[in-house]
């Protein structure tokens, strides 16, 4: 089986290290350009690959680099925290086509910041193990996992989980993707939801002369903290003031 990965970020890099100790074949990789890569070095390192098969993962769709990719001769794509959209073209010069991970319990958050959003708008948190199509993770569904969202849980813990969830997703089913097992049905006939990035900045800044349900502003401000990036704010004059949330439960703080 030859292997072409696309991935970014700490759950890209932990895959690679458990392909690698399973002597997979990988033949070549796509990565993120410089500003938006996560992990580069160790997933570099874990993939053990010649510069001639790293490629730009924001040139795909150039001519020479999907010829580049083509002499490979890769037999399937998988793509974990990639996030760039592939053409049907590209997908479809894989024979076994390209398997995406997702954290999010699809249908619900397609897209970006799916633990936010399970936080914002109270829909099932989890992660996927999906095929890809010309969608935005809409693919046939593999297999996936639910992970609780606790009323103590930030954007940051949230995200932890799902990272963990996912790893473990991967390593109980690539085995049975490897033997070749048909394993793939059709997301489930509901609406689900989907954001792309831009949607954080609408629930960003809190107006402070709004009126807002309590619920509702707590879980985006928790929804939102996770440092070092900045989060929620509000305008104090012509300053932002930023908002970081922690949550204890009441056993937390001891006597």
């Amino acid at each position: 089986m030859r292997i072409f990965f696309l991935g970014n970020n700490w759950v890209a890099w932990r895959a690679l290290q458990y392909l690698r100790k399973r002597n997979e074949d990988i033949v070549g990789l796509a990565v993120h350009p410089e500003g938006k890569r996560r992990y580069y070095n160790e997933i570099i390192a874990a993939a053990e690959m010649v510069p001639g098969r790293i490629f730009d993962g924001s040139k795909l769709k150039s001519e020479v680099v999907f010829r580049r990719i083509e002499s490979l001769k890769p037999d399937i794509g998988l793509s974990i925290l990639f996030d760039y959209i592939l053409s049907n073209e590209f997908i479809n010069l894989f024979p076994k086509g390209i398997i995406n991970l997702h954290p999010s319990f699809l249908p619900y958050n397609r897209g970006q910041y799916p633990n936010v959003w399970s936080i914002v708008e109270g829909t099932p948190s989890g992660v996927t193990l999906h095929h890809l199509d010309e969608g935005i993770d809409t693919g046939d569904i593999i297999a996936q996992r639910e992970v609780q969202t606790e009323s103590t849980d930030t954007g940051e813990t949230l995200y932890r989980k799902l990272e963990s969830s996912s790893i473990k997703l991967f390593q109980e089913y690539w085995p049975l993707i490897r033997e070749g097992q048909k394993l793939r049905r059709p997301q489930a006939r509901l609406k689900g939801t989907y954001h792309p990035r831009k949607d954080v900045e609408k629930i960003d800044e809190i107006h402070l002369d709004r009126e807002y349900r309590a619920r509702d502003l707590l879980n985006v401000i928790r929804a939102r903290t996770f440092p070092p990036y900045k989060g929620a704010y509000y305008w104090n004059g012509k300053e932002r003031i930023y908002l970081r949330l922690q949550l204890l439960r009441e056993e937390d703080l001891g006597g």
